[in-house]
C-alpha cells in the first residue's frame, strides 16, 4: 500500500518547515508574509502528489470542521430537497460541506440527530425544527453555536429564523377561491401546532370571518400514509357534499385530496375549486393543472446560508435573533378557475 503523504514529507521534499507548509495550506501564506512564488511552489507540489490533509487534525488545529449540519422534515419532499440543493451549492462556494438528514417530523429522531451533529462538532446548524425540540435548540444557542431555523420556528426561543408569510399566503389562496365563486370553502391541514401550520389556518379563518362564511376544517395527522390521507379526505367530502372549494395546507395533502375527489367522480374545477400551499413541480402537468401558493425557494435558500455564514464569520452575529418573513406568490392555474353559478351558464347576460 502506497504511503500517505504528510505535511512533513512535503516540507522535507521542498526543504522548508512544516509550519510554512501548514500556513500555506490553511490560506495564511499572505498573512505570514510568505512569498507568492513559494506559495505556488507548495500548492503545485501538493497537487502533484495528491496530498489529502488529515481533516481531524486540521479541525483540532483550527477549531473548525468546515461542516454544516442541516435537518429537514423530509429530504425527499420537493420543497426541502430544493432548499437543500441550493444551500449545499452556496455552502460549497464558501468552503463548507453539508450533512443532510431527515427528522420525519419526529421529536426523538430530531434530538438524536442533533446529538450526532454535536459529536461531529459541525460548525453550524440549519434546521426546520420538529415540535418539542425547543430545549435542544436553546442548548445550541447557550453554547454559542450558530443556528438558523427555517420554514418554522419557536416563538419562545431567540433564534435567527427565515420563513414565509404563511398567514398572508393562506389568506390570498382562500380569497382567490372566494372571488372565483366559491362560498363553502374548506381547509384541509395537518394536525399540528407548528407555527407555519397555525399561521396558514389563521389566514384561511380570516377570509372566512371577513365574508361571513362557515369554516370547515379537516386536520390530518402528519404520519399517515398517502392512502390513509386519501381515505380521511374522502370521508370528509362525503360528510360535507356541498363544499365548492378547498384550500390544502401542503402540496402532498393537495395530491391526496385530488385522488379522493377523483374517486368521488367530482370535477375540478366544475364541482370544486382547488388551491394548495407550496407549489409542486408536477402541479403544472396535472389535468387540470393545480393552482398553488409558491414559496420563494431561491430567496429562502440564499438567505438561510448567507445568515449562517455571517454567524460563522462573526461571533457577535451569533447573538442576533431575528425573524425574516419572505412573501409568497399565488400561481393561478385551471383548478381554481371555478364556475361562478350554474344560472350564469344557462341564462347568460347580454351586453348592451
Amino acid at each position: 500500500m502506497k504511503k500517505k503523504v504528510s505535511i512533513h514529507d512535503i516540507a522535507s521534499q521542498l526543504n522548508i518547515s512544516a509550519t510554512t507548509v501548514s500556513f500555506i495550506l490553511n490560506g495564511k501564506g499572505k498573512e505570514k508574509r510568505i512569498s507568492a512564488r513559494l506559495q505556488k511552489k507548495v500548492l503545485d507540489y501538493v497537487q502533484q502528489v495528491n496530498f489529502q490533509p488529515n481533516q481531524i487534525a486540521q479541525s483540532l488545529r483550527t477549531g473548525k470542521t468546515k461542516i454544516i449540519g442541516m435537518l429537514v422534515e423530509d429530504i425527499s419532499d420537493p420543497f426541502f430537497s430544493a432548499i437543500a440543493r441550493i444551500v449545499e451549492e452556496q455552502a460549497y462556494k464558501a468552503g463548507y460541506k453539508i450533512f443532510n438528514s431527515s427528522t420525519e417530523n419526529d421529536m426523538s429522531r430530531a434530538r438524536a440527530l442533533i446529538k450526532v451533529l454535536r459529536e461531529r462538532q459541525v460548525d453550524g446548524y440549519i434546521i426546520a425544527p420538529s415540535a418539542g425540540i425547543e430545549k435542544d435548540i436553546q442548548l445550541l444557542i447557550d453554547d454559542r453555536l450558530p443556528v438558523i431555523l427555517f420554514d418554522r420556528y419557536f416563538s419562545g426561543v431567540p433564534t435567527m429564523n427565515v420563513v414565509v408569510d404563511n398567514a398572508g399566503g393562506a389568506y390570498v389562496a382562500a380569497r382567490h377561491l372566494f372571488e372565483n365563486g366559491c362560498s363553502r370553502i374548506a381547509m384541509i391541514t395537518l394536525e399540528s401546532e407548528q407555527v407555519q401550520m397555525v399561521d396558514r389556518l389563521k389566514g384561511y379563518l380570516r377570509l372566512i370571518m371577513e365574508n361571513g362564511l362557515t369554516s370547515h376544517v379537516l386536520r390530518i395527522p402528519y404520519n399517515l400514509s398517502h392512502e390513509q390521507r386519501v381515505s380521511r379526505i374522502h370521508a370528509f367530502l362525503k360528510k360535507h357534499p356541498a363544499l365548492d372549494g378547498i384550500f390544502f395546507a401542503t402540496n402532498y395533502l393537495a395530491i391526496s385530496g385530488l385522488e379522493a375527489i377523483h374517486q368521488m367522480n367530482l370535477a375540478v374545477p366544475g364541482d370544486i375549486g382547488i388551491v394548495g400551499f407550496d407549489d409542486d413541480i408536477h402541479f403544472a402537468l396535472f389535468s387540470p393543472s393545480v393552482s398553488a401558493i409558491a414559496q420563494p425557494i431561491e430567496e429562502m435558500s440564499r438567505t438561510v446560508i448567507e445568515k449562517l455564514i455571517e454567524k460563522l464569520s462573526d461571533e457577535q452575529a451569533i447573538k442576533i435573533s431575528e425573524t425574516i418573513i419572505l412573501p409568497t406568490k399565488l400561481i393561478i392555474r385551471q383548478s381554481s378557475q371555478h364556475i361562478k353559478t350554474t344560472e350564469s351558464l344557462l341564462f347568460p347576460v347580454e351586453k348592451p
